[in-house]
């Protein structure tokens, strides 16, 4: 295995436990390792100080370990079994009303690169880095063993996640079984996960405890939900006794699976109609109080911090398209799942979009992900979905 050797003073990271050490700490390398490869990594003073994957770019190696131990099958079944054991304590792992929850959530759960999200008896495995690409098979290994005769299938999907450079010509497919079955439950609504071509894992599961929310405050509203994908607020707000909702997305696909999705909970219902429309434009051109509840759940607008400066525009200019035409009363759901965008960030880009409508606004909730997408103390990074629920007079 090869050795890194961390420059004097760079090991303080280390042990405070953050799982990354970054390219410019390091002092030397014994050897040359292929990106993925296992390192152990010491400190100027030769002590060791974690072992994780070598990987190619500013984040050199993603820590699995601060202690001197083999990463090898014992090592991801005491991991997963871990993971596993927080989302049985938390009721979410397989439920009589709920088949969908994350399994492994990256860094919060110890495992840097690495997401599993669960759909009835189908995992969906997602690597992140070359190193957690290169143990797929012994995670899936892994996960057969701890979940048993209730997994049927794990599918493989990273095609769009692992870095391009690495050159991997990685497809996505199942590493084992297979499955036609692609309906799972969530709080006890059915969804279509489309694993094989949606984003994410196929179904978004961090939204799941600010889409409960949401169903309590739906009654008797004419519910928006913006950047819709697979519908599931709206699906919520149908429950939660909406009076009608309206789904919007870019994406016809997207439109059909959020219209499949309504069909399947509320076969012939008419209070929902769905569009496929660019957001800016629909807001700009309907109706001024048409809508008296409006999601916002956009796509990442900044994926990295060089984007940051136009992203906090973007959420400016979108949330104070919202504050223009909800109607007087309304409640406004607003969302960012940039990682590069802080909380304060967020909420400030929100503040100037209030501001600037001249409506009187009133925060009743400040959301983030659920407890099955735990954030590691040592790792605030890990903390990316950040929302807000707004009073709009």
């Amino acid at each position: 295995m090869t050795t890194i050797h961390l420059k004097r003073g760079k090991e303080d990271s280390l042990r405070r436990y953050h799982p990354w050490v970054f390219s410019g700490a390091i002092h030397h390398i014994d050897g040359q390792p292929d990106e993925g490869d296992l390192v152990r990594v010491l400190t100027a003073d030769g002590a060791f100080a974690a072992v994780g994957h070598w990987q190619i770019g500013s984040i050199a190696v993603r820590v699995l370990s601060f202690v001197d131990e083999s990463i090898d099958d014992a090592f991801w079944l005491r991991r997963l079994l871990a993971a596993l054991d927080l989302r049985r304590a938390l009721g979410l792992a397989a439920t009589a009303t709920n088949t969908t929850y994350r399994l492994v959530h990256g860094e919060g759960d110890g495992l840097p690169g690495l997401v599993v999200d669960v759909y009835g008896s189908t995992a969906v495995l997602q690597a992140h880095s070359v190193g957690m690409h290169v143990c797929r098979m012994a995670v899936a290994a892994a996960l057969r063993t701890l979940l048993g005769a209730s997994l049927t299938a794990i599918y493989y999907k990273s095609e769009t996640t692992l870095p391009f450079k690495a050159g991997l010509g990685q497809a996505n497919g199942f590493l084992f079984g297979t499955s036609a079955d692609n309906v799972a439950m969530e709080n006890g609504l059915r969804f279509h996960i489309d694993w094989l071509h949606g984003q994410k894992t196929g179904f978004f599961v961090d939204q799941r405890d600010n889409r409960s929310l949401l169903e309590t405050l739906a009654r008797g509203r004419a519910v928006l939900n913006m950047f819709c994908y697979t519908g599931g607020f709206s699906v919520y707000a149908m429950r939660g006794g909406a009076r009608l909702v309206h789904s919007v997305d870019s994406s016809a696909k997207a439109i059909d699976m959020a219209t499949a999705n309504v069909a399947l909970n509320f076969p012939g219902d008419t209070r929902h109609q769905a569009f496929a429309d660019d957001a800016f434009r629909y807001l700009q051109q309907m109706p001024g109080t048409a809508y008296d509840l409006i999601i916002l759940d956009p796509p990442a607008f900044a994926k990295h911090k060089d984007a940051l400066r136009n992203a906090l525009k973007g959420y400016t200019r979108l949330n104070a398209r919202a504050f223009e035409k909800i109607a007087p009363g309304g409640i406004l759901f607003t969302f960012s799942c940039s990682q590069a965008v802080t909380k304060d960030q967020f909420r400030l880009a929100v503040f100037t979009a209030a501001a600037q409508s001249g409506r009187r606004v009133s925060i009743l909730h400040q959301l983030h992900q659920p407890a099955d997408h735990p954030v590691s103390i040592y790792h605030p990074e890990g903390e990316y979905l950040k929302g807000l629920v707004l009073y709009v007079e």
